[in-house]
């Protein structure tokens, strides 16, 4: 039987790529989307892989929601935390439903989603999961304490959870992104752009399918040596 994986926020960017990458591995995937129901259907339509909806900030809705997927595709074998967004700002300008929101989805998914699958991987011993970090929970970015301390968070939760799972046959890493040429970059002003660009050494911005490689050979049968580690890939801009 194929072996199940759940990729939050799998329907678009870096998610929509890592969904397709573990599918060209055989597994039996389900993409998690938050909000954009338009973007989930044709994400569906286009790939055939099966769309589930829920807040990954939640709880129980993480709770209910792998229970979902358990019950239309059989259990979960490997979870991806890719979920993630921003609010941005100087600590003098930011709210603290700016600091927390960001906390809750980009940290607290973590805890969420590994909560609801990491006991059955644990008990059929064998499992993966894969958080999503940054460049930035590394090195820090101005005008990010939320989401930098979010994303570094995630680091530590990874071998600290890494060292929970390993006699079990359950690897937990991590893999932090560079700049990738997704829709948040995008939305970064073309001056402020350029300038990120001149400090990337390879010249460029990464692709989302090169993130999901990466994510695909820890999620493999091949990764399972690797456990607590965290995999840059930022074309050398931060070399930790």
């Amino acid at each position: 039987m194929s072996k199940v994986a759940i990729v939050t926020g799998g329907t678009r960017g870096i998610g929509e790529a890592i969904s397709l990458a573990l599918k060209e591995l055989g597994y039996t995937v389900a993409a998690n989307y938050a909000g954009n129901e338009e973007k989930a259907k044709a994400f569906t339509e286009k790939t055939g892989i099966a769309s589930f909806k829920w807040d990954v900030g939640d709880h129980q809705a993480c709770l209910d929601g792998v229970a979902q997927v358990a019950e239309a595709l059989g259990p979960v074998d490997i979870v991806v935390n890719n979920a993630g967004i921003t609010r941005d700002g100087v600590l003098a300008k930011m709210s603290f439903d700016d600091w927390n929101e960001v906390m809750r989805i980009n940290l607290g998914g973590c805890f969420n989603m590994a909560k609801a699958t990491f006991g059955g991987m644990r008990e059929r011993g064998w499992g993966r999961i894969v958080n999503i970090g940054s460049i930035n929970g590394q090195a820090g970015q101005y005008g990010q304490v939320n989401y930098a301390a979010a994303k570094s968070g995630i680091h530590g939760f990874t071998k600290a959870l890494a060292q929970e799972g390993a006699k079990y046959g359950v690897t937990v890493n991590a893999i932090a992104p560079g700049y990738i040429d997704t829709d948040m970059v995008a939305a970064v002003p073309p001056a402020v752009l350029e300038k990120i660009v001149a400090k990337i050494p390879v010249g460029r911005l990464g692709q989302a399918h090169e993130i999901a490689r990466g994510v695909a050979f820890l999620c493999s049968e091949d990764g399972g040596f690797v456990t607590g580690s965290t995999l840059s890939i930022n074309g050398g801009q931060h070399m930790y």
